[in-house]
């Protein structure tokens, strides 16, 4: 009885979170457009969010991504430290992958500056 009780959590976990996921970003876009529509049937003066550039969305995800792998790289040189272990070393090679696109990205943010100069 336990095993499948398990298993039914699990299939309806799985399928329940990105459903309720999706639902409340429905509700609350829904929400910020009534708040919107609300704001201009009363004449109040609304500001429009400022678009990003591709050069600043380049940036952004550069640098969230160089940081994330070098502290990934970092943390499991600290638990191999600590635990003596050289084994775990292996787990910071999880951090390569998104240092490198990260590193991707700043080449994208380069290149996009480079081309808006050129024109």
């Amino acid at each position: 009885m336990g095993g499948d009780l398990i298993g039914l959590v699990a299939v309806i976990l799985t399928c329940g979170i990105p459903l309720a996921m999706m639902y409340t970003y429905y509700r609350v876009r829904k929400l910020k457009s009534e708040e919107r529509l609300a704001a201009l049937a009363r004449g109040a003066e609304i500001p429009l969010e400022p678009e990003m550039s591709h050069f600043a969305r380049s940036r952004r995800a550069g640098i969230l991504l160089v940081s994330g792998g070098v502290g990934l790289i970092v943390m499991f040189s600290l638990i191999a430290r600590i635990v003596g272990d050289s084994e775990t070393l292996v787990g910071s090679a999880i951090g390569v992958l998104p240092l490198t696109v990260g590193l991707g990205y700043f080449v994208d943010a380069a290149l996009i500056r480079r081309d808006l100069k050129a024109s």
